[in-house]
Protein backbone atom coordinates (compact mmCIF):
# COMPACT_ATOMS: atom_id res chain seq x y z
CA UNK A 1 0.00 0.00 0.00
CA UNK A 2 1.48 3.38 -0.73
CA UNK A 3 2.07 6.10 1.39
CA UNK A 4 -0.85 8.65 1.36
CA UNK A 5 1.43 11.51 1.53
CA UNK A 6 4.68 11.83 1.48
CA UNK A 7 5.70 14.92 4.02
CA UNK A 8 8.14 17.23 1.67
CA UNK A 9 11.13 18.87 3.79
CA UNK A 10 9.87 17.34 6.75
CA UNK A 11 12.50 18.02 9.22
CA UNK A 12 13.30 21.60 8.26
CA UNK A 13 9.62 22.62 8.08
CA UNK A 14 9.51 21.32 11.99
CA UNK A 15 12.99 22.68 13.25
CA UNK A 16 11.71 25.91 11.96
CA UNK A 17 9.05 26.32 14.09
CA UNK A 18 11.28 25.80 17.21
CA UNK A 19 9.01 24.08 19.00
CA UNK A 20 8.16 24.49 22.83
CA UNK A 21 7.40 21.67 24.64
CA UNK A 22 4.31 23.23 26.08
CA UNK A 23 3.09 25.08 23.54
CA UNK A 24 0.21 25.88 21.12
CA UNK A 25 0.91 24.83 17.35
CA UNK A 26 -1.80 24.46 14.13
CA UNK A 27 -1.03 22.17 10.89
CA UNK A 28 -3.31 23.55 8.73
CA UNK A 29 -2.76 21.22 5.97
CA UNK A 30 -3.21 18.08 7.94
CA UNK A 31 -3.31 15.58 4.80
CA UNK A 32 -1.47 11.97 5.95
CA UNK A 33 -0.63 13.75 9.41
CA UNK A 34 3.36 13.66 8.75
CA UNK A 35 4.63 16.90 9.69
CA UNK A 36 1.87 16.59 12.78
CA UNK A 37 2.94 13.69 14.01
CA UNK A 38 6.50 15.08 14.20
CA UNK A 39 5.21 18.16 16.14
CA UNK A 40 3.98 16.07 18.86
CA UNK A 41 6.41 13.80 19.06
CA UNK A 42 8.22 16.63 20.29
CA UNK A 43 5.57 18.12 22.24
CA UNK A 44 5.31 17.44 25.70
CA UNK A 45 2.03 19.24 27.32
CA UNK A 46 0.89 21.26 24.45
CA UNK A 47 -1.63 21.04 22.00
CA UNK A 48 -2.22 20.98 18.20
CA UNK A 49 -4.59 22.05 16.36
CA UNK A 50 -4.82 20.42 12.57
CA UNK A 51 -6.90 21.60 9.66
CA UNK A 52 -7.68 20.00 6.55
CA UNK A 53 -10.93 20.46 4.10
CA UNK A 54 -10.02 17.47 2.68
CA UNK A 55 -12.80 14.25 3.51
CA UNK A 56 -9.85 11.86 2.91
CA UNK A 57 -8.00 13.52 5.12
CA UNK A 58 -9.84 11.89 8.24
CA UNK A 59 -8.65 8.49 7.52
CA UNK A 60 -5.46 9.84 9.08
CA UNK A 61 -6.27 11.04 12.26
CA UNK A 62 -3.56 9.99 14.57
CA UNK A 63 -5.02 8.79 18.17
CA UNK A 64 -3.28 11.66 20.88
CA UNK A 65 -5.41 13.90 23.26
CA UNK A 66 -3.49 16.43 22.69
CA UNK A 67 -4.34 16.72 18.61
CA UNK A 68 -7.53 19.11 17.71
CA UNK A 69 -8.81 18.25 14.19
CA UNK A 70 -10.70 20.93 12.88
CA UNK A 71 -11.90 19.36 8.86
CA UNK A 72 -12.54 22.84 7.33
CA UNK A 73 -10.25 25.04 5.05
CA UNK A 74 -7.76 27.07 6.86
CA UNK A 75 -8.93 30.22 5.70
CA UNK A 76 -11.32 30.05 8.74
CA UNK A 77 -7.98 29.31 11.19
CA UNK A 78 -9.21 32.52 13.44
CA UNK A 79 -12.79 31.33 14.12
CA UNK A 80 -12.14 27.48 14.71
CA UNK A 81 -9.05 28.38 16.86
CA UNK A 82 -11.25 30.95 18.69
CA UNK A 83 -14.09 28.28 19.35
CA UNK A 84 -11.85 26.16 20.60
CA UNK A 85 -10.45 28.39 23.03
CA UNK A 86 -7.39 29.54 21.90
CA UNK A 87 -6.73 33.00 21.20
CA UNK A 88 -2.91 32.32 20.95
CA UNK A 89 -0.55 30.01 19.58
CA UNK A 90 3.09 29.43 19.28
CA UNK A 91 3.19 28.52 15.62
CA UNK A 92 1.79 27.71 12.57
CA UNK A 93 2.48 25.32 9.91
CA UNK A 94 1.48 25.56 6.20
CA UNK A 95 2.13 22.84 3.74
CA UNK A 96 0.49 24.65 0.27
CA UNK A 97 -1.02 22.63 -2.61
CA UNK A 98 -2.36 18.90 -3.20
CA UNK A 99 -1.58 16.17 -1.42
CA UNK A 100 0.40 13.10 -3.61
CA UNK A 101 -2.43 11.10 -1.95
CA UNK A 102 -5.17 13.63 -4.47
CA UNK A 103 -3.01 13.63 -7.43
CA UNK A 104 -2.72 9.98 -7.24
CA UNK A 105 -6.62 9.35 -7.25
CA UNK A 106 -8.04 9.37 -10.81
CA UNK A 107 -11.47 10.65 -9.40
CA UNK A 108 -10.48 13.64 -7.90
CA UNK A 109 -9.74 14.90 -11.54
CA UNK A 110 -6.51 17.04 -9.97
CA UNK A 111 -4.10 15.11 -12.90
CA UNK A 112 -3.79 14.82 -16.33
CA UNK A 113 -2.46 11.51 -15.87
CA UNK A 114 -5.35 9.74 -15.60
CA UNK A 115 -8.88 9.74 -17.00
CA UNK A 116 -11.68 10.87 -14.83
CA UNK A 117 -14.69 13.55 -13.99
CA UNK A 118 -12.80 17.44 -14.35
CA UNK A 119 -13.10 17.87 -10.53
CA UNK A 120 -10.16 19.14 -8.55
CA UNK A 121 -12.38 19.79 -5.82
CA UNK A 122 -10.27 20.34 -2.63
CA UNK A 123 -12.91 19.88 -0.86
CA UNK A 124 -15.69 17.30 -2.02
CA UNK A 125 -19.00 19.42 -0.96
CA UNK A 126 -18.23 22.43 -2.80
CA UNK A 127 -20.58 23.71 -5.24
CA UNK A 128 -18.00 24.57 -7.80
CA UNK A 129 -15.57 21.93 -9.53
CA UNK A 130 -13.55 22.15 -12.56
CA UNK A 131 -16.25 21.52 -14.99
CA UNK A 132 -18.68 24.62 -14.04
CA UNK A 133 -15.23 26.20 -14.91
CA UNK A 134 -14.65 25.70 -18.17
CA UNK A 135 -18.33 24.86 -19.59
CA UNK A 136 -19.65 28.33 -17.97
CA UNK A 137 -16.85 31.22 -17.45
CA UNK A 138 -16.58 33.88 -19.92
CA UNK A 139 -13.97 33.52 -22.55
CA UNK A 140 -12.23 36.71 -21.23
CA UNK A 141 -12.31 34.92 -17.69
CA UNK A 142 -11.25 31.74 -18.36
CA UNK A 143 -8.33 33.42 -20.10
CA UNK A 144 -7.18 35.12 -17.22
CA UNK A 145 -7.16 32.56 -14.93
CA UNK A 146 -4.95 30.75 -17.18
CA UNK A 147 -2.55 33.84 -17.86
CA UNK A 148 -2.35 34.88 -13.86
CA UNK A 149 -2.87 30.92 -12.36
CA UNK A 150 -0.92 28.84 -14.93
CA UNK A 151 1.64 31.49 -15.90
CA UNK A 152 0.18 29.74 -19.79
CA UNK A 153 1.52 31.85 -23.21
CA UNK A 154 -0.63 31.27 -25.01
CA UNK A 155 -3.49 31.55 -22.74
CA UNK A 156 -5.75 33.65 -25.01
CA UNK A 157 -5.62 31.04 -28.01
CA UNK A 158 -6.54 28.06 -25.17
CA UNK A 159 -9.17 29.90 -23.64
CA UNK A 160 -10.72 30.49 -27.45
CA UNK A 161 -10.20 26.65 -28.04
CA UNK A 162 -12.34 25.62 -25.30
CA UNK A 163 -14.79 28.20 -25.63
CA UNK A 164 -15.32 26.66 -29.12
CA UNK A 165 -15.51 23.32 -28.29
CA UNK A 166 -18.36 23.78 -25.41
CA UNK A 167 -20.10 25.10 -27.88
CA UNK A 168 -21.09 21.96 -29.37
CA UNK A 169 -20.40 19.33 -26.32
CA UNK A 170 -20.12 19.90 -22.40
CA UNK A 171 -16.22 18.70 -21.41
CA UNK A 172 -16.92 16.82 -18.40
CA UNK A 173 -14.16 14.80 -18.33
CA UNK A 174 -9.83 14.87 -18.11
CA UNK A 175 -9.87 12.79 -21.67
CA UNK A 176 -12.37 15.60 -23.64
CA UNK A 177 -10.58 18.53 -21.89
CA UNK A 178 -7.13 16.99 -23.08
CA UNK A 179 -8.69 16.48 -26.53
CA UNK A 180 -10.00 19.74 -27.22
CA UNK A 181 -6.27 21.49 -26.04
CA UNK A 182 -4.44 18.89 -27.54
CA UNK A 183 -3.78 21.26 -30.51
CA UNK A 184 -2.71 24.42 -28.02
CA UNK A 185 -0.14 21.92 -26.45
CA UNK A 186 3.55 22.53 -27.32
CA UNK A 187 5.00 19.14 -28.15
CA UNK A 188 8.16 19.75 -26.83
CA UNK A 189 6.98 20.71 -23.09
CA UNK A 190 3.64 19.02 -23.20
CA UNK A 191 3.94 17.74 -19.61
CA UNK A 192 4.82 21.01 -17.92
CA UNK A 193 2.41 22.88 -20.46
CA UNK A 194 -0.79 20.77 -19.11
CA UNK A 195 0.59 20.99 -15.45
CA UNK A 196 0.36 25.03 -15.84
CA UNK A 197 -3.13 24.50 -17.48
CA UNK A 198 -4.43 21.91 -14.73
CA UNK A 199 -2.82 24.47 -11.98
CA UNK A 200 -5.01 26.95 -12.73
CA UNK A 201 -8.20 25.42 -13.06
CA UNK A 202 -7.17 23.77 -9.34
CA UNK A 203 -6.40 27.28 -8.12
CA UNK A 204 -9.61 28.67 -9.45
CA UNK A 205 -12.07 26.12 -8.41
CA UNK A 206 -10.63 25.98 -4.39
CA UNK A 207 -10.29 29.99 -4.34
CA UNK A 208 -6.87 28.83 -3.13
CA UNK A 209 -4.91 32.57 -3.28
CA UNK A 210 -7.65 34.46 -1.46
CA UNK A 211 -7.79 31.56 0.98
CA UNK A 212 -3.79 31.85 1.34
CA UNK A 213 -4.48 35.76 1.80
CA UNK A 214 -7.29 35.22 4.73
CA UNK A 215 -4.78 32.68 6.09
CA UNK A 216 -1.62 34.76 6.63
CA UNK A 217 -3.55 37.93 7.24
CA UNK A 218 -4.91 35.84 10.32
CA UNK A 219 -1.50 34.42 11.07
CA UNK A 220 -0.66 38.02 12.35
CA UNK A 221 -3.23 37.93 14.88
CA UNK A 222 -2.94 34.51 16.25
CA UNK A 223 1.16 34.09 16.51
CA UNK A 224 2.45 35.29 19.87
CA UNK A 225 5.58 37.29 19.85
CA UNK A 226 8.40 35.09 19.14
CA UNK A 227 5.91 32.86 17.65
CA UNK A 228 6.85 31.04 14.09
CA UNK A 229 4.96 31.19 10.43
CA UNK A 230 6.49 28.40 8.15
CA UNK A 231 5.12 28.14 4.67
CA UNK A 232 5.99 25.38 1.99
CA UNK A 233 4.84 26.66 -1.18
CA UNK A 234 5.10 24.91 -4.44
CA UNK A 235 4.60 28.08 -7.16
CA UNK A 236 5.45 31.43 -7.73
CA UNK A 237 2.30 32.94 -7.31
CA UNK A 238 2.27 31.29 -3.52
CA UNK A 239 5.88 31.86 -2.87
CA UNK A 240 5.74 35.62 -3.92
CA UNK A 241 2.77 35.88 -1.49
CA UNK A 242 4.29 34.44 1.68
CA UNK A 243 7.86 35.98 0.67
CA UNK A 244 5.87 39.76 0.70
CA UNK A 245 3.51 38.83 3.60
CA UNK A 246 6.81 37.83 5.97
CA UNK A 247 9.01 40.75 4.83
CA UNK A 248 6.47 43.44 5.35
CA UNK A 249 3.07 42.23 6.88
CA UNK A 250 0.98 42.38 3.87
CA UNK A 251 0.79 40.37 0.98
CA UNK A 252 1.74 43.31 -1.74
CA UNK A 253 4.97 43.77 -0.06
CA UNK A 254 4.00 47.10 0.77
CA UNK A 255 5.40 48.20 4.08
CA UNK A 256 3.46 50.60 5.70
CA UNK A 257 4.78 53.49 8.27
CA UNK A 258 3.33 55.08 11.05
CA UNK A 259 2.87 59.14 11.82
CA UNK A 260 6.25 59.46 12.29
CA UNK A 261 7.73 57.47 8.97
CA UNK A 262 8.76 54.50 11.10
CA UNK A 263 8.40 51.08 9.61
CA UNK A 264 6.91 48.30 12.43
CA UNK A 265 7.66 45.45 10.96
CA UNK A 266 5.69 42.17 12.28
CA UNK A 267 7.94 39.55 11.19
CA UNK A 268 11.89 38.79 11.15
CA UNK A 269 12.38 36.86 8.56
CA UNK A 270 13.89 33.91 9.34
CA UNK A 271 14.96 32.41 5.96
CA UNK A 272 17.10 34.93 4.41
CA UNK A 273 17.31 32.45 1.34
CA UNK A 274 14.44 30.32 0.65
CA UNK A 275 15.37 27.02 1.61
CA UNK A 276 14.36 23.72 -0.70
CA UNK A 277 15.39 20.10 -0.80
CA UNK A 278 18.30 18.40 -1.34
CA UNK A 279 18.71 15.77 -4.49
CA UNK A 280 17.78 12.76 -2.33
CA UNK A 281 14.83 13.84 -1.50
CA UNK A 282 13.53 15.15 -4.60
CA UNK A 283 15.05 11.39 -6.19
CA UNK A 284 12.66 9.98 -3.04
CA UNK A 285 9.77 12.16 -3.64
CA UNK A 286 9.19 14.12 -7.51
CA UNK A 287 6.91 16.44 -5.65
CA UNK A 288 9.36 17.83 -3.75
CA UNK A 289 11.53 19.73 -6.62
CA UNK A 290 9.14 22.68 -6.68
CA UNK A 291 9.26 22.97 -3.12
CA UNK A 292 10.02 26.09 -0.85
CA UNK A 293 10.22 26.79 2.59
CA UNK A 294 9.76 30.23 4.43
CA UNK A 295 10.38 30.59 7.71
CA UNK A 296 9.47 33.98 9.81
CA UNK A 297 8.94 34.88 13.51
CA UNK A 298 6.67 37.56 14.70
CA UNK A 299 7.72 40.62 16.34
CA UNK A 300 6.74 42.79 19.59
CA UNK A 301 5.45 44.72 16.61
CA UNK A 302 1.90 44.94 15.88
CA UNK A 303 0.35 46.43 12.68
CA UNK A 304 1.99 49.48 11.06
Amino acid sequence: MSEYHIPVLLEESIDGLSLRPNGTYVDVTYGGGGHSRLILERLEGGKLVAFDQDQDALQNLIDDERLIFVAHNFKYIKNFLRYHGFDKVDGILADLGVSSHDFDQPDRGFSFRFDGDLDMRMNQSAEKDAVKVVNEYEVSVLGRIFREFGEVQNWRNLAQTIEQARSNQKIVTISQFLKVIERCVPARVEKKYLAQVFQALRIEVNNEMDALEAFLESSLDLLNPGGRLVVISYHSLEDRMVKNFMRSGRVDGKSEQDFFGHYHLPFEVITRKVLVPGEEEIARNPRARSARLRIAERTEHGRA
